[in-house]
């Protein structure tokens, strides 16, 4: 019988976001099903939080399972809800490192990573990358990754993230397409358990260009890519429009779909699935997933916070990591 992975890493995030309070929330929904250990400070957790400090993340399976496992990360400062601290920023960042040498010594099955706030990292810290994804790249030797949107209803993968509207066309080089659908082909294969993958990738303009009327960019940058990686055997079509891509009948013809940029890519998704959207990073040597939602400051504290997106990533963590057995 295969043995089940180490529990997974769920990091505090921005303690003065939902982080926190999620935590205690996640836990008791998860219970055994999924085990996993917060990594943060305790003083920064809802008052009267039942948890038990350990001292590695192997011992969370002897916590109860109301109880919420805590490897603890002394930060500089208490946070009170909604008003990020200049002083914890650094423990943030801390958090972030530890967990992902957790994983990469393989003492964790993965990471799942609650949300930071880039301008107090920034401001309190100097912290020099666009976002999680990027800094976890650099934390695994600067890997080329990509961002997956997933949940059962459908899964995207962006070529071209947070940029403007106006750089698209120039960004969207054959290299970065052909890399990120190679990526995204390979974590379908790894860590969703699909054999042979299905791809669908939608073009940059309206109705795919339509033969140039639209713009030339599907035709001369991104249909002689899909050809070769088609002619290699991989199951791809496209550039298909993608105002047809993201009905039922259309989403049953693919396990993902591969975006232009981030709007097409992230509109659809949290459409169908607001709560329950997951992203993934792909290409990293570990597995690493994050609720799909910012820190939340205008309700951190408030109780009110939902955990199903949290729950969702711990829950698709846990199905990568026995992917991977």
């Amino acid at each position: 019988m295969t043995a089940l992975p180490l529990p997974l890493i769920l990091t505090c995030g921005e303690p003065a976001g939902v982080g926190p309070e999620l935590a205690p929330k996640v836990r008791a929904i998860l219970g055994a099903e999924v085990p996993l250990v917060w990594l943060g400070d305790p003083r920064h957790l809802p008052a009267g939080t039942p948890l038990q400090e350990v001292s590695s993340p192997d011992q969370a399976g002897a916590v109860a399972p109301g109880v919420l496992p805590v490897l603890r990360h002394d930060f500089a400062a208490p946070n009170p809800p909604g008003q990020p601290v200049a002083e914890n920023a650094a423990g943030v960042v801390q958090v972030i490192e530890r967990a992902v040498a957790y994983a990469q010594s393989g003492q964790a099955a993965g990471v799942v990573t609650a949300p930071i706030h880039k301008k107090a990292l920034k401001d309190g810290a100097g912290f020099a990358f666009p976002g999680h994804t990027e800094f976890l790249a650099h934390l695994a030797g600067d890997v080329p990754v990509v961002m997956m949107l997933a949940s059962p209803l459908l899964r995207v993968v962006p070529a071209t993230i947070h940029i403007a509207l106006a750089e698209v066309p120039g960004a969207l080089t054959p290299a970065l397409l052909e890399q990120t659908i190679r990526l995204t082909h390979a974590g379908l294969r790894r860590d969703f358990g699909i054999v042979d993958p299905r791809i669908a990738v939608a073009g940059l303009n309206p109705h795919a260009g339509e033969g140039g009327a639209m713009g030339w960019e599907d035709a001369r940058v991104m249909a002689p890519v899909i050809a070769r990686l088609r002619a290699e055997g991989m199951a791809i079509v496209g550039p298909l429009p993608a105002d047809t891509m993201f009905h039922a009948r259309a989403r049953a013809s693919y396990d993902a779909a591969v975006c232009a940029y981030h709007d097409q890519a992230l509109i659809p998704i949290k459409t169908l699935d607001f709560d329950g959207g997951v992203n993934v990073t792909l290409g990293l040597p570990f597995i690493r997933t994050s609720p799909d939602h910012g820190t939340a400051f205008d309700i951190a504290g408030k109780g009110v916070a939902l955990p199903d997106s949290t729950v969702a990533a711990a829950r698709m963590a846990w199905h990568m990591a026995k992917s991977r057995l």
